[in-house]
């Protein structure tokens, strides 16, 4: 069977009962799972292959007062045992869709100079890198 996108809406939280590996940074908590999805804004594509998860990409929408609204690309992931088929390449244009559908304009996120894997599906689909400084705090 072929890998089905499918993007996550409240209530679709046993689409997460079996999760391929790789594919999340930390174990999933059911109940920010669900304020997660319940939270307007915040998007959420899986890839399923045979109901197992093998791929995730979470985005938020930006709201600014003076500028368009954008989309941020929060995470993409692929199961190690998934990785070279498209996948990542297929959940970041349909998140681009959907952020198009919902009335983006620009699309950012931000990924490590030396993570090679992810600048390349970046540039695959289009993006245009800039070299810029991450800070990280504490609350």
């Amino acid at each position: 069977m072929a890998i089905q996108l499918k993007r996550m809406q409240p209530g679709d939280e046993l689409d997460f009962a079996e999760i391929a590996p790789d594919v999340f940074d930390e174990p999933i908590h059911p109940e920010r799972l669900e304020a997660y999805l319940l939270e307007p804004g915040h998007l959420m594509l899986l890839a399923l292959d045979n109901g197992v998860v093998v791929g995730q990409c979470a985005a938020v929408i930006h709201r600014h007062p003076d500028k368009l609204t954008e989309l941020y690309i929060d995470e993409v992931g692929t199961a190690s045992t998934h990785l070279r088929q498209g996948i990542a390449t297929r959940m970041v244009e349909a998140m681009f869709a959907w952020g198009r559908e919902l009335g983006c304009r620009e699309a950012w996120l931000g990924t490590e100079l030396d993570n090679l894997e992810a600048n390349g599906l970046y540039i695959k689909v289009g993006g245009k890198g800039e070299k810029m400084i991450y800070y990280e705090f504490e609350l």
